[in-house]
């Protein structure tokens, strides 16, 4: 499950932030701005992107649940897994995208 929500947040992170975010798998509550439906939660009007905490939220997001939700200060991140790729700078267990 966590691979297929990570391939998920690759998808919405890799190009910035998107306006009208897609439904993500729920994992628990849904993160502030999502709504339940079914196996999913859905963004509301104005969601913010989001990315399954895994530790401590990177920096530009706050923690929501299993969520670590963006803010107007965040930039796309991705979990990390060995070092980040090209474009990526390091922080904690993610990987954010370089300005």
């Amino acid at each position: 499950m966590n691979r297929i929500f990570l391939a998920a947040a690759v998808t919405l992170f890799i190009g910035g932030p998107v306006l009208g975010q897609q439904p993500i798998l729920k994992n628990g509550s849904c993160p502030s701005g999502y709504n339940s439906s079914g196996d999913y939660c859905v963004p509301g009007s104005g969601a913010h992107p989001v990315i399954e905490k895994n530790g401590s939220c990177p920096s530009g997001y706050n923690s929501s649940g299993e969520y670590c939700l963006m803010t107007s200060s965040g930039r796309p991140a991705i979990h990390k897994s060995g070092s980040c790729p090209s474009g990526y700078n390091s922080s904690g267990n993610y990987c954010l995208k370089a300005h």
